[in-house]
């Protein structure tokens, strides 16, 4: 995967696309044998080497009422994924994501990395919304 047109082409026929902006994919995956569903986008960032990147990342739950103590722990013990506030509509949400750079990224990473951080937040999701399936 050499750039985000490629990691388009490919997790587009491969998942449903509920967003299709320039250098953001927004898809849903299907969790739990159906009985969940999880959104997921890919974004192109450049990092301060202008090098490539690829973010794919999931909403969690709005940050009012979450202890940050217990969410930066959750995020210490992980080996994959990272814990991130965005805003979306004016409402501060926490985010899983992970970033990794185009450079030796292939096709079976992306699907990997789709799955993976949409498992991981659905499981997020459930435990800070007490199994509400939002995002």
């Amino acid at each position: 995967m050499q750039n985000f047109e490629q990691i388009r082409a490919h997790v587009a026929a491969h998942y449903p696309v509920t967003t299709n902006d320039p250098y953001l994919l927004g898809i849903e995956i299907s969790i739990a044998n159906g009985q969940r569903r999880q959104g997921i986008f890919l974004t192109e960032l450049e990092g301060e080497d202008q090098r490539k990147y690829l973010r794919v990342s999931t909403s969690i739950a709005p940050m009012t009422g979450i202890d940050a103590k217990r969410a930066l722990s959750f995020n210490w013990e992980q080996r994959v994924g990272y814990l991130a506030q965005s805003t979306l509509d004016g409402v501060p949400y926490l985010q899983l994501c992970e970033n990794r750079p185009y450079t030796g990224l292939t096709a079976a990473e992306v699907d990997r990395l789709v799955l993976e951080i949409g498992g991981l937040g659905d499981g997020l999701e459930r435990a800070f919304s007490a199994g509400g399936d939002v995002f």
